[in-house]
């Protein structure tokens, strides 16, 4: 897996990506899917 920088995760979001946000393995390991709202559509 690779982990990208919060500017690149800034700048994803602003292209309307959809991110999986991971916390750190000491703690659950689990994820968070993240999107602006204001590009979500109904195929995401």
């Amino acid at each position: 897996m690779s982990l990208n920088s919060v500017s690149e995760a800034i700048a994803a979001i602003a292209a309307g990506e959809l991110l999986v946000v991971v916390d750190d393995d000491d703690r659950e390991n689990e994820g968070d899917l993240v999107m602006a709202a204001s590009k979500a559509t109904p195929e995401q």
